[in-house]
């Protein structure tokens, strides 16, 4: 975990189906309140990369293509799906995070660059549609997985304090 990064420019090479199911497997272990796997993975690569250029660009108001799912030779979009229960929809799609982020480390773990892309058009309609998504599904984002491309220099660590983001809960001291 300490070494990962997100790389925004990656290989044409890309893991095989069979690879990303063993992965996808993996991911899967995510924490997840009353086991409802209210996730899926689409897979694309190739001309379905193009589809997904058009559909971006729709819900931008543009024409053509977008080149941004060119980026990676495979796409991975992250769907939420959202079920009946007594757990609520933001837990729900707490878990679907979790499984991108575990399969965003498990991809890299495995020698492949990956990093998530979000914004707007994860809730447009023309990208719904084009993703084939239900009406108790929405896209949280997408993982662009490639090679990782060779460096000439090494990658800085990017290291947190972690005393900033740890804190004891308020309230009544209590003594010993």
């Amino acid at each position: 975990m300490r070494r990962r990064r997100s790389l925004s420019k990656v290989t044409d090479a890309a893991p095989s189906h069979e690879d990303l199911l063993d992965l996808v497997a993996a991911a899967g272990r995510v924490a997840d309140h009353s086991s409802l796997k209210p996730w899926r993975i689409i897979e694309i690569r190739g001309s379905a990369r193009e589809r997904l250029g058009r559909a971006l660009n729709k819900a931008e108001g543009r024409k053509g293509v977008s080149t941004k799912p060119l980026r990676a030779p495979l796409v991975l979009a992250v769907v939420v799906r959202f079920r009946k229960s007594k757990v609520p929809h933001w837990e729900q799609e707490a878990v679907a995070s979790g499984v991108a982020h575990m399969l965003s480390l498990a991809l890299d773990d495995a020698g492949w660059g990956v990093f998530w892309r979000t914004g707007g058009a994860t809730r447009s309609k023309a990208v719904a549609k084009a993703h084939g998504l239900a009406k108790n599904e929405e896209l949280l984002g997408w993982l662009y997985v490639g090679g990782k491309p060779t460096r000439s220099r090494p990658l800085r660590g990017k290291e947190i304090d972690p005393t900033t983001f740890v804190s004891s809960m308020p309230g009544k001291k209590r003594s010993r």
